[in-house]
């Protein structure tokens, strides 16, 4: 029925436009009562759970960052099946992203190019409804519901100057770090100018150590921290990473984010260059990502997390990416041309190859 829909009308209006209209749809849902309904047929299989930086996951299998940037959707998408949800990227300032258009479908090669450019309405605003959020979670917990696991995604304000990274991060971790399962800093996102620059290890090294002893400090407790890092890093910087997460005893690291490259891809180039710069996703970026997690596990201690991201649309690749190593999966553009049961057949398919496996 989806795949009709996105057939006849989505692929029919702006992207952007269609995913506001499936967030409202959800919402809605949910408000109606049929987020229970949708609850009890996609909550995942107990056997799924799995443990990782010091918390249980319903399922390995979670939505990346991008999808919820403000938090507003939280729970109406939790009860789509997913282990854990990354909002996000927030910022420290509220700021309106690039000008639209600025997400656009290939949908010959099932991949997006978005250069949304951190579109979000600031930390300030997004705690109050995580705040929310946990408390609500807390009650589904005690009536023995479905609830995943929170991560918040943070990066740099755009009008910030790289000098002044830090402290702008700072200001997000203070705010966002206390009503956070986990805490991931971006600094791979190809829509922010400059950012991806701070990937630099001596830029990179002081930033994660500053993050992680304010998140500390403000939650009053440990709060897990990853590292959002990009495709298009050379080997010897994934390798350069590896060891400064070692050195800093990071909890973990996410690989990896859309890449700037358009090799691999099937769509007419013309469509590709009129869609123009931005991070691409989908399946064309699979390989690249397994190579990373390859190589990121082979150099990291099996303590350290390793959050695959990058081109996942079936439950096998997920149970692939596990086999490789990685400890958690994440999708996202998958999500576009699937719809909403898609989760569900991932857990449902995880299951069966984890059983068979």
């Amino acid at each position: 029925m989806y795949r009709f829909v996105f057939k006849t009308v989505f692929t029919r209006i702006d992207p952007e436009q269609a995913h506001h209209l499936v967030i409202s749809g959800l919402r809605l849902g949910t408000r109606i009562g049929a987020g229970r309904v949708l609850e009890r047929l996609c909550r995942p299989a107990e056997s799924l759970q799995v443990r990782a930086l010091g918390l249980v996951w319903p399922s390995p299998f979670g939505l990346a960052a991008g999808f919820d940037k403000g938090a507003t959707s939280v729970l109406p998408l939790a009860n789509l099946g997913f282990g854990h949800i990354e909002i996000g990227t927030v910022t420290a300032a509220a700021q309106p992203g690039n000008p639209r258009q600025r997400l656009f479908r290939l949908v010959r090669d099932r991949a997006l190019i978005n250069r949304m450019g951190f579109n979000n309405d600031g930390a300030a605003a997004v705690r109050p409804r995580l705040e929310e959020i946990r408390s609500q979670i807390a009650e589904l917990k005690r009536a023995g519901r479905h609830v995943p696991v929170i991560g918040v995604n943070i990066g740099k304000t755009k009008v910030t100057p790289l000098e002044e990274a830090t402290e702008d991060y700072l200001i997000s971790t203070r705010t966002l770090a206390p009503v956070a399962d986990y805490l991931v800093v971006n600094v791979s996102s190809p829509n922010t100018p400059g950012l991806r620059q701070l990937q630099d290890i001596t830029s990179l090294r002081p930033l994660l150590a500053a993050v992680g002893a304010a998140a500390d400090e403000a939650a009053q407790r440990h709060v897990p921290l990853l590292v959002k890092i990009a495709p298009d890093l050379a080997d010897a910087d994934v390798d350069a990473v590896a060891e400064l997460v070692s050195d800093l005893g990071l909890d973990g690291v996410i690989a990896t984010n859309t890449t700037i490259s358009r090799e691999g891809l099937q769509s007419d180039p013309a469509q590709v260059q009129a869609a123009g710069a931005g991070g691409l996703s989908g399946p064309v970026l699979a390989e690249r990502s397994k190579q990373v997690l390859i190589r990121l596990r082979a150099a990291l201690p099996r303590t350290t997390t390793i959050i695959s991201v990058g081109g996942v649309s079936t439950g096998a690749e997920v149970a692939e990416r596990l086999a490789l190593g990685a400890d958690l999966v994440q999708g996202y553009t998958a999500f576009v041309y699937e719809g909403p049961l898609w989760v569900r057949r991932i857990n449902r398919d995880l299951r069966s190859a984890l059983r068979s496996g």
